[in-house]
């Protein structure tokens, strides 16, 4: 769970792609259906809005980010994509798995903090693309 108090900002269109993959779960892996429910609550507390609305830097369906694992100092380069593109060899992760649930919705600048299959961690949005 997502224990950031910033609002989670989201274009209509991502929500609607998100709704379709959590109400058919059945066309997820293993790791994805585990993380569906922790979104699901995310999204409760969702901000829809139109494209041209969104606030630059905001991690959504398609953005590539640079984020730190506060922890270890690390810094991962990924993608965000739907459960059938992700291929963690190309850096895209799902929506849906657990680092990008906590992502979903944030903007660059933001730390999360969301638990993990390892236990709770804290990661910094370093920088968001959405070219």
């Amino acid at each position: 769970m997502n224990t950031t108090k910033q609002p989670v900002l989201l274009t209509k269109e991502d929500h609607a792609t998100i709704m379709y993959y959590l109400r058919n779960q059945s066309v997820l892996n293993a790791a994805d259906r585990q993380s569906a429910n922790a979104l699901q609550q995310e999204l409760k507390r969702a901000r829809l809005m139109d494209e041209n609305q969104l606030p630059p830097g905001m991690v959504r369906l398609g953005s590539r980010i640079k984020v730190r694992d506060k922890e270890t100092n690390a810094l991962m380069e990924l993608k965000i994509v739907t459960p059938g593109q992700a291929n963690w060899k190309e850096k895209k992760i799902s929506v849906l798995s657990p680092l990008g649930t906590a992502l979903i919705g944030f903007c660059a600048g933001v730390t999360v903090n969301w638990m993990m299959p390892a236990g709770e961690k804290l990661f910094l949005i370093e920088e968001v693309n959405n070219e």
